[in-house]
């Protein structure tokens, strides 16, 4: 089949999934709250044909046109490749969309390209992760993942507790395949995917061995229930709200009750060493090209859009205004540094997968703080402006057009029309319901920043990043008891 178009993908949601929006079970592609994201992922997939250039590529089975998402990279060329068809997904969205299809693709590839990791465990597993990557390829399906354990209670371990009952877990093995049951969060784009993707986060320890498990079922798969967040998305004009008309890709808590996975779906049963070093082994340098490229297109948009909140307002020239316009380029500046650093300084990481160097890691731990930052300037820069807006359909109409044209332009000759262009786009971006759903996200996009942080740490000291006081005090003649 290979890559599909938007249609084809509206086709594939039509099944009985069982998918909850408040207190009413819905159908994905009939319910009027949902028109816009359908339609707007469905553009996403006529949008890889538009620029197959970049995105698409023949497969190596079957010469069809498949997602450069599949690519296995095996050296630079292979990286560079990754890079433009990331680059030029992202800008669908211009980086709002965080779960496109190509996001759950990356991962996937990422797993199946690390052989030598699998090589620990029984060859039926690796056999079955790789066939259902080329099904997943050559069928063009939309994944997500859900993979944060359902832990409610903080204040005990993630699988202890009223916790170890909620979180997904093996209850039962047949013949013919696996039952679990419990739940898992979040799964981005839950109800508008094909399948879901269960693979390891977070390690897991000795002793929890029915919670290490990694498989993929169609979303439609009886048991499985997705329940929905209120949904941001809302039936307005494209040129009105951007991003809200067609980019809310919903967030959902999937439930499995009791779900039955046949064993050819199963990747990891029990498994603690392969759960523990499969994510570890990919996640950095091989998912986070795709999630790094992204944030880049994102901020360079977010400044371009400052830009234009300045101009349309006049303040473009004061110091204080091109202070926070260059904070924001800088942050797109080290992006785009650490990015081509750790490209620079790629590698195999075992297996023949070559991969980004680990450094890029470091955007985790910042990124965040940038996005919320972004967020806190348009709010800053754009004040009274952001809700003193018209509609761009007002400006047709006979009586309110000339008005508006007359007493709403924007500074430095911007009309009327392209002042409501700016200020309505900036409103969503940050200040709509969708626009504080993605502030939420980037906080913890990846995990959490304070986790992102200590992980960086430990990598730190067990690359022996230390020393160099000891080496400054031996140069300097001060005695020291260290080695």
């Amino acid at each position: 089949m290979g890559a599909r178009r938007g249609e084809e993908y509206i086709a594939g949601l039509d099944d009985d999934r069982e998918v909850w929006l408040g207190d009413e079970r819905i159908r994905v592609i009939e319910h009027p709250i949902l028109a816009g994201s359908v339609a707007g992922m469905a553009a996403y997939f006529d949008y890889q044909w538009e620029h197959q250039d970049d995105c698409l590529m023949p497969s190596p089975d079957t010469g069809e046109l498949i997602s450069v998402a599949h690519l296995k990279p095996k050296n630079a060329d292979d990286l560079a490749r990754r890079h433009r068809a990331f680059d030029r997904f992202a800008r669908y969205s211009y980086g709002m969309l965080g779960r496109t299809p190509d996001y759950v693709n990356v991962v996937l590839a990422g797993h199946a390209a690390r052989v030598d990791l699998w090589q620990k465990t029984d060859p039926v597993y690796y056999e079955r992760l790789v066939a259902y990557q080329r099904h997943v390829a050559e069928n063009d399906l939309a994944l997500t993942h859900t993979i944060a354990h359902a832990a409610i209670d903080k204040g005990i371990g993630e699988l202890d507790g009223m916790n170890a009952d909620l979180t997904l877990r093996a209850v039962e093995r047949t013949e013919e395949g696996m039952i679990v049951r419990g739940a898992k969060m979040l799964a981005t784009l839950g109800p508008l995917s094909d399948e879901l993707y269960v693979y390891p986060a977070t390690p897991i320890r000795p002793g929890y061995e029915q919670y290490a498990i990694s498989f993929a079922i169609p979303v439609a798969t009886k048991g499985v229930v997705v329940v929905c967040r209120d949904h941001y998305g809302v039936d307005q004009p494209i040129e009105d709200r951007p991003f809200s008309a067609r980019f809310d890709e919903q967030d959902s808590v999937v439930i499995f009750d009791d779900v039955f996975v046949p064993w050819d779906r199963v990747f990891i049963d029990g498994d603690l060493d392969m759960y523990n070093s499969i994510n570890a082994g990919t996640a950095i340098g091989s998912t986070q090209q795709q999630t790094a490229i992204r944030s880049a297109v994102k901020l360079e948009f977010a400044y371009d859009l400052l830009s234009e909140i300045a101009r349309a307002t006049g303040v473009a020239d004061r110091a204080d205004v091109a202070a926070q316009l260059g904070e924001i380029h800088g942050y797109l500046v080290l992006t785009n540094a650490v990015i081509h650093s750790a490209t620079e300084r790629a590698s195999d990481w075992g297996g023949g997968a070559f991969f980004l160097h680990d450094d890029l890691g470091v955007l985790r731990t910042m990124m965040p703080e940038w996005m919320i930052r972004v967020n806190e300037l348009i709010k800053a820069l754009g004040s009274h402006n952001l809700l003193a807006t018209p509609s761009l359909a007002a400006f047709d109409n006979p009586r309110l057009g000339p008005l508006i044209e007359k007493y709403l332009p924007g500074a430095e000759g911007i009309s009327a029309r392209d002042r409501a262009r700016i200020f309505r786009t900036a409103w969503d971006f940050a200040g709509s319901s969708l626009g504080a759903r993605i502030d939420l996200y980037e906080r913890f996009y990846l995990g959490s920043i304070g986790r992102a942080r200590g992980l960086e740490h430990r990598k730190a000291q067990q690359r022996g990043e230390f020393g160099t006081v000891a080496s400054f005090w031996r140069q300097s003649g001060i005695d020291t008891d260290r080695p």
